[in-house]
């Protein structure tokens, strides 16, 4: 029997994440997702994956301090960034060159952590003609990120909205992109090919895209008097839905669950459009696609948070791969600390050797 696209095979065991899909339940590192994103900072989140256990008063401290003084790019990067930005290079394909210099330099997950934020808004800026800002260590993760963008320190509630889905979202099974850093790991590689690996898988359209084509979506249809009409059209000519339906979940995505809090609490005009959207979408597809159990994911309402947080669009798969480096890291460790090649088989269906097999030239 073939498993496509590796669907029910366990390949590894994980203190990491558990997915439960038909409970809708996820567990990160033994803390549901609905109590660690909101009350956690960002740094204790980091510290809980890579330590299995949540940080003191004078770890978190320390810890902290450690991270901010790290996020510094050298130079080189910078104009390394500048020449991708005078090729006009899509944001994902630089971070992964920039990415793929920290571990040549020496640098550990510490530095790959604090400098991928530090990488994505120097790149943003560059492209669309500005100076990089460098990074404050008296800012946290999440505000330093925002800051660096505009050279605007953030307000506590656009912080802590960013710092939610950055919880949210830094770990999440064997999803493709960490799968891919666990075979590269696997080989013997170093942290940063495995990184560099994940975030290559990230940048597919079905893995990390889906919240601006959300946002779209939500502009496509325009008006609420337009949502039914538009979301019947789109499913009865085979469109897909955006930031609808998962591969594990089969029933409310808990992430989605918990970010829709967070767009209500930080509001905006989009929150109650998008909420009217939701809603409509999950009873057209139930009428036109009875037993599909399909609900909103994690993308929808990422993108209708970021955008509070004035992110633009195309920042929203790079600030994913800021959040995800962390468990790409963890399961790094993981995997090296008790390791065996990951080579599964394949069955070959090609034609078989000619009888006889003709003289080759």
């Amino acid at each position: 029997m073939i498993n496509q696209g590796l669907e029910g095979i366990v390949a590894a065991e994980t203190r990491m994440s558990l997915v439960d899909g038909e409970r809708g339940e996820l567990i990160i590192a033994g803390y549901p997702i609905a109590e660690l994103a909101p009350n956690a900072t960002f740094e204790e989140t980091v510290w809980l994956l890579w330590n299995r256990e949540l940080p003191d008063a004078e770890e978190l401290r320390e810890f902290r301090d450690d991270l901010a003084a790290r996020r510094g790019i050298a130079p080189e990067v910078v104009d390394l960034l500048r020449a991708c930005a005078g090729n006009l290079v899509d944001s994902m394909d630089a971070l992964r060159i920039a990415a793929g210099t920290i571990s040549i330099g020496g640098g550990d997950a510490r530095d790959v952590v604090a400098q991928f934020p530090t990488i994505v808004a120097a790149y943003w800026r560059l492209l669309h003609g500005h100076e990089p800002i460098a990074p404050r260590r008296d800012l946290g993760h999440a505000a330093n990120y925002l800051y660096m963008l505009s050279g605007d320190v953030p307000d506590a509630e656009r912080e802590r909205a960013l710092e939610t889905y950055l919880n949210t979202v830094v770990d999440h099974g064997l999803n493709a992109s960490t799968f891919t850093a666990r075979v590269i790991t696997s080989t013997g590689a170093d942290l940063g090919s495995a990184v560099v690996g994940a975030i290559g898988a990230l940048s597919g359209p079905l893995h990390g895209g889906a919240p601006s084509r959300a946002l779209d979506m939500l502009d496509a249809i325009g008006t609420p008097e337009n949502a039914e009409p538009w979301i019947r059209d789109a499913v009865e000519h085979g469109g897909r839905i955006m930031g609808f339906g998962h591969r594990v979940y089969k029933t409310d995505d808990p992430r989605s669950l918990m970010l829709r809090g967070v767009a209500e609490r930080i509001g905006g005009d989009k929150v109650e459009f998008a909420k009217k959207i939701e809603r409509t979408v999950v009873d057209v597809l139930a009428e036109l696609k009875p037993g599909r159990q399909l609900y909103a994911n994690v993308e929808f309402y990422a993108g209708v948070v970021m955008d509070r947080c004035g992110l633009p669009r195309d920042l929203f798969t790079p600030t994913f791969a800021s959040s995800r480096v962390i468990g790409w890291c963890a399961n790094v460790l993981e995997q090296a600390a008790d390791n065996r090649i990951i080579r599964p088989s394949a069955r070959y269906v090609g034609p078989p050797p000619p009888e006889p097999v003709p003289e080759l030239r």
